[in-house]
């Protein structure tokens, strides 16, 4: 007990001195005008579980609810009689772009496009497998143009890796295989989802993944390998291993949970993974592979701070947005050891998020998204132990942080997502 609370006065002291920005009522400071605005029309949707935090499979009821934005001086958010209840039909687990959501749903027998509107779930379009098969929640994607969606993950039996690219339009099979990958010397399974990943500078797709022993609780044999893929016809142009023995985080869900990697505006790709101590203890690193390059800078690491890295947001100006654990406090998915902090990429330094010179509440969820950036402002969600969800406000320019929206209490604070508007 003396050494935790030594821990939480040094990690208080820590914040303070090096905590980002201030706090207000309200972000002042102009947006940067080298950013254009992404969205012009848009929404926020707040997920919300009733009973605990979800992720790794946990079986949760949960709501949705939309609102036009997430500053202060509104009522509590509340659910009641307002939230869609959506876990009978969506996962936690999805993908968002523009207007909908897509993912295999809870009945893992197809691909859909869904619409949450007027507090209803509406399906807009669905695909049924053709030949290769997907599970709920285990499965990584990207983007490789506004309407071409490529699916992958591990096949059934973890012997192979699939891909399937759709038609996100219509939700159709554009074409689907396996990828030309062997397994790695030594393993048995491929990792169920790994992160898949697309760099426009050079059009290439970045599939990151590890090779494990067989069983449920298979263990990694291999480090994080890097398979670098031409989009137009999924060919593999090389597969290598990293050089550190490490591995991705939030691998077993893709980025469908969080986001685990960024690219900056230079086109250098940043992932976090993490290795493991002679003790058991997991360090996290932020790895980068240069512009125009496929494997890593060997003498680039972004993180420098003890614990675990467990989403990442790139926020412009060659920074992000982490949120990460303390691991001193707790590494369970509901421990209150979670707590944000800018990084540089540049500097390869974090300055924790303050507001009022304090340090915001660790918070619980490990799995959870409550990050959002829209506008030059992230929005970052608190879920603090004995305290209402709160939704605080970046801003990029000044580095300032507001108060935003709070929540009412009796909700395990999930997810912040940014939808457009659907115009009719």
């Amino acid at each position: 007990m003396k050494k935790l609370k030594k821990n939480l006065f040094l990690l208080t002291g820590l914040f303070l001195l090096l905590g980002a920005g201030g706090c207000s009522s309200e972000s002042d400071g102009p947006d940067n005008p080298n950013e254009p605005d992404i969205v012009q029309d848009y929404h926020f949707d707040l997920w919300v579980a009733l009973d605990r935090h979800g992720g790794m499979g946990r079986d949760v009821q949960t709501l949705v609810r939309s609102l036009d934005n997430l500053d202060a001086g509104q009522p509590e958010v509340t659910f009641e009689g307002t939230g869609a209840e959506v876990n009978s039909i969506l996962s936690l687990e999805t993908i968002l772009k523009g207007a909908y959501y897509y993912q295999v749903p809870v009945s893992g027998d197809r691909f859909a496009k869904y619409e949450i509107k007027d507090n209803q779930v509406k399906e807009i379009k669905a695909r049924r497998f053709k030949t290769n098969t997907y599970s709920t929640r285990k499965y990584t994607h990207a983007w490789t143009d506004e309407n071409t969606l490529v699916i992958m993950a591990a096949d059934g039996d973890g012997k192979s890796v699939i891909w399937t690219k759709l038609n996100a339009d219509d939700m159709s099979i554009i074409s689907e295989g396996t990828l030309d990958i062997p397994m790695p010397e030594g393993g048995e399974l491929f990792t169920s989802s790994g992160i898949l990943t697309y760099r426009k500078s050079d059009n290439r797709l970045f599939y990151f993944y590890y090779a494990k022993t067989g069983g449920k609780r298979g263990k990694r044999v291999t480090p994080m390998m890097t398979a670098v893929i031409n989009p137009a016809d999924m060919s593999v142009q090389s597969n290598t291993p990293c050089f550190m023995d490490c591995e991705m985080v939030g691998s077993a869900y893709g980025e469908l949970l969080q986001t685990t990697t960024v690219i900056d505006g230079d086109g250098n790709l940043y992932i976090a993974c993490f290795t493991d101590s002679e003790d058991g203890v997991e360090h996290s690193h932020l790895l980068k592979i240069p512009a125009g390059q496929t494997t890593f800078d060997q003498s680039y690491d972004g993180f420098a701070s003890s614990g675990k890295l467990i989403s990442v947001m790139y926020i412009g100006g060659n920074k992000i947005m982490a949120y990460a654990r303390e691991d001193s406090l707790g590494t369970g998915i509901d421990d209150f050891s979670h707590y944000y902090t800018v990084i540089d990429l540049d500097s390869k330094s974090g300055t924790p998020v303050v507001c009022d010179g304090k340090p915001l509440a660790y918070s619980s969820g490990r799995f959870s998204s409550r990050m959002a950036y829209v506008n030059h402002k992230a929005y970052i969600g608190v879920d603090g132990q004995g305290s209402n969800p709160q939704i605080y406000i970046y801003d990029v320019a000044t580095g300032k942080t507001s108060l935003g929206a709070t929540m009412a209490p009796g909700y395990y604070f999930e997810q912040i997502r940014v939808v457009e508007n659907v115009r009719d």
